[in-house]
């Protein structure tokens, strides 16, 4: 599933695109027939991001309520962009977005809906504190800190911290030394402070970069140049092969029914 800085980047490319003009929406597939049609020929006004989910506004009449698009890629979902004339749609294209200029399609999201604005700030308000909104952490944090369940599970919440996936989550705890299992209100305020600015810090540099890189320099088999792809991360993905600090066998586990990954090690417990 895309994780918070890819739903950003997706925010921005598409106000880069759209942003300012009158678009044309479509649903190739059909099942976003109803959706199209309201949003179809509006100019776009302006986009936004919040965790997993991203939001497209379009300008309205005075006397007619805002419209917006609300999408959530879930685990399928993914955007294509392109330049000129779109190609004939190829596939399950749930929308398409066209300004003669440049074109959006749309696939396999989990939602894709037009809501109201009371209905977008209903999904706001149960959606937690965003790092790379500039939210204040301190609900997020909080909740951490009184609740007796694993913080790697918390981190997972996005009614607790929104954007974090399974990659995030095993990284920020192995960089900072976390067992996953311990519990929040076991962490401490002061680790909890630090684990949110470094989540902040590597969820920006997934927007910048396009892609999720969370090793330092000197715990990668080439420490310059472009990071490869198997130098890019501590523990996701690695179970059994040495950890990059201390040669441990990187540890699997399920936990909610996503994929767990830390160093029994560098994270004891």
């Amino acid at each position: 599933m895309p994780e918070g800085h890819t739903v950003h980047r997706h925010a921005r490319e598409l106000a880069r695109r759209f942003r300012g003009a009158p678009v044309r929406v479509s649903s190739p597939q059909g099942r976003f027939g109803d959706g199209a049609r309201a949003l179809d020929g509006r100019e776009v006004v302006g986009t936004d991001a919040h965790g997993k989910h991203l939001f497209l506004d379009v300008a309205h009449e005075a006397d007619e309520p805002a419209r917006t698009l609300h999408v959530h890629l879930g685990l399928y979902g993914k955007w294509t962009f392109g330049t000129g004339e779109p190609p004939a749609p190829r596939g399950l294209v749930r929308a398409r977005l066209e300004n003669g200029e440049h074109w959006a399609d749309l696939r396999g999201p989990t939602a894709c809906e037009v809501l109201e604005p009371e209905q977008v700030s209903a999904v706001h308000e149960r959606l937690g504190p965003d790092p790379l909104r500039g939210d204040d952490p301190g609900p997020a944090l909080a909740r951490i800190g009184r609740s007796r369940a694993p913080v790697a599970g918390l981190l997972m919440q996005q009614e607790v911290v929104a954007g974090v996936g399974v990659v995030y989550r095993a990284e920020a705890l192995f960089r900072a030394g976390l067992d996953p299992y311990r519990p929040g209100r076991a962490v401490g305020e002061e680790t909890l402070g630090e684990l949110w600015s470094d989540l902040r810090e590597l969820l920006r540099t997934g927007v910048r970069a396009g892609r999720i890189v969370t090793t330092r320099p000197e715990h990668r088999s080439r420490p310059t140049g472009r990071v490869t792809r198997a130098d890019a991360h501590y523990v996701y993905r690695r179970t059994g092969e040495p950890c990059r600090v201390c040669s441990t066998p990187v540890a699997h586990a399920d936990l909610a029914g996503r994929h767990l990954y830390w160093c029994p090690r560098c994270q004891p417990g």
